[in-house]
């Protein structure tokens, strides 16, 4: 069980996990609005080709600079990160609101990209190092229910803005999202502690940090290969949710289709957190990877549905997979802790979302050029189920660990 302290200080990140999530989702809610914009004069026969560039251009800093953030981490502390994280982020929200050509769209995007970069090796490092093995998983899990909810918040608060009295476009919406960063920045700069103080409740909690320091390099390399095959299929199938469920063919009453296509989106994402809350409950130490390995490969299957899937099969289709691919991120962050040393989470949560997200950036790109949406999804579905395949030989190389209680108590 997590004390009062610890809980606190996980609810206080998990808030800014939340709103990472809103900012990278912030351009799905919105892309087929922003390239049908007048102002940047693209041809339709090319919108959607240029959506998953301006995806590309936000995803490729987001993870590219995760591996300096998490150097930086380390060594300035992660409440100045997590400080400079929010405030740039706002500020890039409001670059897009301003944007007067694509070029500076994509400026937007990539300053966006960079500050949003900061979170996870900071974040993921603070919290690892004031949780044990025994209730990592479970303050994971609790961290990934609001990275869920923020993913969901991203097309809600754009179905929402859509709908205001005044009439308001994507240009309001992006300046909608500068206003939770700086008001979270000021709540993080009140009740975060010093960097002194972290130091030292990580020193104090649980566990000596010597008593962590077991190193499995080559299952830290496996792992980080496989999730850039998970980063791909998150960033190619999330990019165009909204696009894609707007094929449903649902309507419901005066509600808008830019407004309902992201409300399904909302709904569809929002079951997310079942698959985080079940990750975070049901995984130990013990079972992690063979858990990675279930939420690839039960989720590889409804990837591939979505290329077939038709009216309202499209909501069932990806309603289905949200839940069952969430599942992976609290197995994957407790891994990540158990294959590195204590001294070295930061920077290796660090490499791991360089990995991840730098090859996932071109998800976007890469599924934005493929029209044929069998040969698309089917493509997803094949490299989220080599990703489970290779999490069956991480699970091969640590196999089932015995028990230590049981061992005391057997006879000898």
């Amino acid at each position: 069980m997590m004390n009062a302290a610890t809980l606190r200080l996980v609810l206080l990140v998990s808030c800014c996990h939340a709103l990472v999530h809103v900012y990278e989702h912030s351009l799905a809610a919105v892309e087929k609005d922003v390239v049908q914009d007048q102002a940047f004069g693209i041809q339709p026969s090319a919108q959607e080709k240029v959506s998953g560039e301006l995806g590309n251009w936000f995803r490729l800093p987001f993870g590219l600079c995760a591996l300096l953030a998490g150097w930086l981490a380390e060594r300035l502390g992660p409440k100045r990160l997590l400080l400079g994280y929010l405030f740039g982020c706002s500020l890039a929200a409001v670059a897009a609101w301003y944007a007067p050509s694509l070029l500076m769209m994509v400026a937007a995007m990539f300053m966006l990209g960079l500050f949003a970069s900061v979170y996870h090796p900071a974040g993921l490092g603070l919290i690892s190092d004031h949780t044990t093995p025994e209730n990592r998983p479970r303050a994971l899990g609790l961290h990934g229910i609001f990275g869920s909810a923020g993913i969901a918040a991203g097309p809600f608060l754009a179905a929402v803005v859509f709908q205001l009295p005044i009439k308001a476009d994507w240009r309001q919406y992006y300046l909608v999202l500068a206003v939770p960063g700086v008001l979270l920045a000021a709540l993080l700069a009140l009740r975060l502690p010093a960097r002194q103080s972290l130091l030292h409740a990580a020193q104090t909690n649980g566990r000596a940090a010597h008593d962590e320091d077991d190193v499995h390099w080559p299952s830290y390399f496996l792992l980080i290969t496989l999730v850039s095959l998970a980063g791909f299929v998150y960033a190619g199938v999330l990019h165009f949710l909204p696009r894609y469920l707007s094929g449903a063919g649902l309507e419901i009453g005066h509600v808008p289709e830019k407004s309902l296509r992201n409300y399904l989106a909302a709904v569809v994402l929002m079951l997310g957190v079942i698959g985080q809350y079940t990750g975070g409950r049901i995984a130990k130490p013990t079972t992690l990877e063979p858990l990675l390995a279930l939420a690839f490969l039960a989720s590889a299957p409804c990837v591939f549905w979505m290329g077939y899937a038709n009216g309202y099969a499209r909501i069932w289709a990806a309603g289905l997979f949200s839940p069952l691919f969430f599942m992976h991120q609290p197995v994957f962050n407790s891994l990540v802790a158990k294959y590195v040393p204590r001294r070295r989470r930061s920077l290796c949560y660090g490499l791991s979302f360089t990995v991840a997200f730098g090859v996932g950036s071109f998800g976007p790109n890469v599924a934005g050029h493929i029209d044929d949406y069998r040969l698309r999804y089917g493509g997803l579905a094949v490299a989220l189920a080599l990703a489970g395949t290779l999490a069956l030989v991480l699970w091969r190389w640590h196999g089932p660990v015995p028990d230590p209680q049981k061992a005391e108590h057997s006879p000898v």
